[in-house]
């Protein structure tokens, strides 16, 4: 199944994707969820059901919001390609290097990623985010999988100049509109194994980054194990789980996005994220 907010006429709603329709699921289950991170704390109980009540519009005839506008928490994994850990000069690690992206900062598939008045150094970083569907604290990595509600593609969009202020990456990682989170969710029964998907940014058509899901330092498991380990993770939390190598900051000369380019990333069988860049008014 494919999830996503959107916004039709305005309001946002959430709901079902199937070819190129929308169903309004949120509106048929309105007395049981507010929003699709309740549904997920639901279980998803219902919404296939639903799906045959629910209101069709065209894709084309709406807006795509971040599949959850409105998580307790975005866990984002730092260094977590080699080829990405090599190219920063940074050491090999025992754990997962964490930080946290705001809610706010994040935008939706086909919405502006905006280059902020107080720098050019707007960076891409293609990643796989995970959504959290069982919520726990010290969650064994045997039983991590069984957590996961869906999947997406994200673009961890970084102020290289304000990530490198301190050795903390808050103040890079946060600008408003910089974090791209879409177009939906798909849930792991629909996407399937992991190991083999190919993750793939491209800026004006060039593929930027490339990498296998299976090459990840830390996999999905352990990354859900060592967070719940330090917060308790909640339904609709995302883990955002780390960049191949190729970001544009470390290329010679620098590749930093600009206004009129265009991003994309593409995760197998799981869709395609698509952001224009525009200047910060």
């Amino acid at each position: 199944m494919k999830l996503a907010t959107v916004k039709i006429a305005d309001a946002p709603h959430w709901g079902v994707i199937e070819g190129e329709m929308f169903y309004d699921v949120g509106s048929v289950l309105r007395a049981r969820y507010a929003d699709l991170k309740s549904a997920i704390a639901g279980g998803l109980e219902g919404v296939a059901q639903a799906r045959a009540q629910a209101q069709a519009t065209k894709l084309e005839a709406l807006s795509f919001l971040p599949v959850i506008p409105n998580p307790d928490k975005i866990l984002c994994v730092g260094l977590n390609y080699e080829m990405h850990r090599q190219e920063t000069g940074r050491p090999e690690v025992a754990h997962p290097t964490i930080f946290a992206r705001f809610a706010n900062s994040q935008i939706g598939h086909m919405a502006p990623i905006l280059r902020p008045k107080l720098s050019n150094d707007l960076d891409y970083e293609g990643e796989l985010a995970v959504i959290i569907g069982k919520p726990g604290r010290y969650i064994p990595r045997a039983e991590a999988m069984a957590h996961i509600a869906g999947y997406a593609c994200y673009n961890d969009g970084s102020v290289r100049d304000f990530q490198r202020h301190t050795m903390q990456f808050t103040p890079g990682k946060n600008f408003p509109d910089t974090g791209a989170f879409g177009p939906w969710m798909m849930t792991p029964d629909e996407l399937g194994p992991l190991a083999a998907l190919r993750l793939q940014t491209r800026l004006n058509g060039e593929v930027v980054q490339e990498a296998r899901i299976e090459q990840m330092i830390f996999d999905i498991a352990t990354q859900i194990e060592y967070c719940s380990q330090f917060t308790r993770l909640e339904a609709g939390d995302v883990i955002v789980s780390g960049t191949p190598g190729g970001v544009g900051a470390k290329r010679n000369p620098p590749l930093w996005m600009k206004p009129g380019d265009v991003v994309e990333v593409e995760i197998d069988r799981l869709g395609i994220l698509r952001n224009p860049v525009a200047q910060e008014a």
